[in-house]
């Protein structure tokens, strides 16, 4: 089983408005809103490809139910905790004539330590060995910085493979447990070595540095240049497929989730690069967090290229 947990979940809300400006009124041409969250984002995506997963996390209020209420009606496990408060709402705004995709994220609830690990002990207690476990995201205000070191950490030691998707500190947190695979943009992991990281050669090498500390997987997401999949002994680039944009929000997601995917399903090397190529292709056409359809996915994979480096 493939879990994956949201501490920070979001109802994102995604706007058109062509020529966006500022200081004057923007008129929405299109609207759609789903419920939304790195995690919850994989689940969908996973479910798409012909996958299970279940999502938890922490949710509470109206924009909390509607949550809960969208991934009831699209079919998806899930196991939430609700506490005081109000789940955030997060503004997507594309302006296709400019072609910019702008996020106005808001901060989202308080969430204490005790509910966080009342939460673990839930998903602890399902956990088989061989599970697959999604930490995605930020963390709600209140959650400690070592969180995602001890949600690693405790589900290692349950037998579950953890895959890691987060930025700064809480990535640096994570590392320290060495999950299982951890998915870091070009940006993030400049950040991570304290240099910026331009060539496919700087970004190989530190993402084989930290193969060098126990994870077994790296994959850096590096946009519209494709991504290189690391392990132990095989460096991977995948230059990304040309596609009509509709949204990038929840494309790093969408590669999250095919590799899980993969992972669950036993996939080779080569067929999860294919996979995830072309499944985070299908959803940066999509409108939104909404997740592509399997069909649109087999579409790409016959043009997904790559080679060892």
């Amino acid at each position: 089983m493939i879990y994956t947990v949201t501490l920070n979940p979001a109802l994102d809300k995604t706007v058109e408005i062509p020529n966006l400006a500022l200081d004057t009124v923007n008129r929405i041409t299109k609207m759609r809103t789903d419920p939304g969250g790195k995690g919850i984002n994989v689940s969908k995506v996973i479910a798409k490809l012909g996958g299970t997963s279940k999502a938890i996390g922490i949710l509470a209020g109206n924009s909390g139910k509607a949550i809960q209420d969208a991934l009831d009606g699209e079919g998806l496990a899930h196991n939430f905790r609700f506490v005081p408060g109000e789940t955030r709402t997060n503004l997507k705004v594309i302006d296709p004539e400019n072609h910019t995709n702008t996020d106005i994220n808001e901060p989202g609830i308080e969430v204490d330590a005790p509910e966080l690990t009342a939460l673990l002990y839930d998903l602890l207690k399902e956990l088989k060995r061989g599970d697959i476990v999604v930490l995605a995201g930020s963390l709600p205000k209140g959650a400690p910085k070592d969180t995602y070191y001890t949600w690693v950490e405790s589900c290692k030691k349950a037998g579950a493979k953890v895959f890691l998707d987060a930025d700064g500190e809480l990535l640096a947190e994570g590392l320290k447990a060495a999950p299982y695979l951890v998915k870091p943009n070009n940006d993030e992991l400049s950040r991570m070595m304290g240099q910026e990281l331009k060539t496919l050669d700087e970004l190989a090498d530190a993402g084989q540095a930290l193969i060098r500390r126990g994870i077994e997987h790296v994959v850096v997401s590096m946009g519209g240049r494709g991504a290189l999949y690391l392990r132990k002994d095989s460096v991977i680039y995948a230059p990304a497929l040309k596609v009509k944009v509709g949204s990038t929000v929840g494309a790093g997601d969408s590669v999250v989730a095919a590799l899980a995917y993969a992972e669950a399903e036993g996939l080779s090397e080569e067929n999860t690069v294919r996979l995830s190529i072309a499944t985070g292709a299908a959803n940066v056409m999509c409108s939104g967090t909404q997740a592509a359809e399997r069909s649109q996915i087999e579409e790409l994979l016959p043009l997904v290229t790559f080679q060892h480096l």
